[in-house]
């Protein structure tokens, strides 16, 4: 019978626990003491050397100019896009400013066609939550009295709008609109004589300034919606009037923000 040899333990060996554990936990502390090393940098970060990287970002990313400075040439970040903490603002203020500054454009083309015919005098332009709002100033001007026909000057002037307006992918309400007083025959109400008017702006924009009609709405409104208070004759000549809107398509929280951007833009 044979006998098992017992394992003979040197006795240069050590006996005593395994301490190897001590060099990753040595290794996991120095990581976490560079970590929050890093983190306090940061904390404490130069505020003109972040907003120079800011602008630097943005304009590799191709934003507008921006008061900021930047160290490199291009379009950066607008300062009405930037919050007070330097740091890019709601992206729904950034479409509306887009918007704004595409509506102001608009009116610009539009207002240049109409003073190289000499007819700026007789329109105005809004921007609003809606879109831009172009008024025919005093239906007079526009039509013949108590009567939904055109009269010259209007087909000069819708002409003009029209050469603008049919490039525009933007539905457009055409909206008239009467003062208070009672309807004179052959209309029963000023229901029939605002929204017969408006009608027939609508035809001209169609038929001859090539509009495309699915893009376009007529609407009476009578003299529910009226802009100046009182009985006077300038009072209600500027109630007696048709508005051609060109209706913003952006979503509703975003033209909420350009009367704002408006107010800002046009400052104290």
């Amino acid at each position: 019978m044979s006998v098992r040899a017992r394992r003979q333990v040197p006795h240069d060996e050590h006996s005593g626990p395994d301490e190897r554990w001590m060099a990753s936990y040595l290794d996991m502390v120095t990581v976490l003491m560079c970590l929050f090393i890093v983190l306090f940098a940061m904390s404490t970060v130069d505020q003109e050397k972040f907003e120079a990287l800011s602008a630097s970002l943005a304009t590799g990313f191709g934003q507008d100019p921006s008061e900021f400075a930047d160290v490199a040439e291009g379009v950066v970040v607008p300062p009405e896009l930037i919050d007070e903490e330097g740091e890019p603002a709601d992206p729904d203020l950034a479409a509306a400013v887009k918007e704004f500054d595409d509506l102001s454009a608009l009116r610009e083309r539009l207002r240049e066609a109409l003073a190289q015919n000499h007819l700026e005098a007789d329109v105005t332009f809004t921007i609003d939550d809606r879109g831009l709002t172009i008024g025919l100033v005093s239906a007079e001007t526009f039509f013949d009295t108590n009567s939904t026909n055109l009269s010259a000057k209007a087909v000069a002037v819708l002409d003009t709008l029209g050469g603008v307006l049919v490039d525009v992918p933007n539905e457009i309400s055409v909206e008239g609109h009467a003062d208070h007083r009672g309807a004179v025959a052959p209309f029963p109400t000023n229901w029939e004589l605002s929204s017969g008017r408006s009608t027939q702006v609508l035809r001209h924009l169609v038929e001859a300034g090539g509009l495309p009609a699915n893009n376009v709405k007529s609407v009476g409104y009578a003299d529910t919606r009226p802009i100046a208070e009182g009985s006077s004759a300038a009072a209600l000549a500027k109630n007696r009037r048709v508005d051609i809107v060109v209706l913003s398509q952006v979503k509703e929280e975003v033209r909420n923000l350009i009367p704002s951007v408006q107010s800002s833009k046009s400052g104290p």
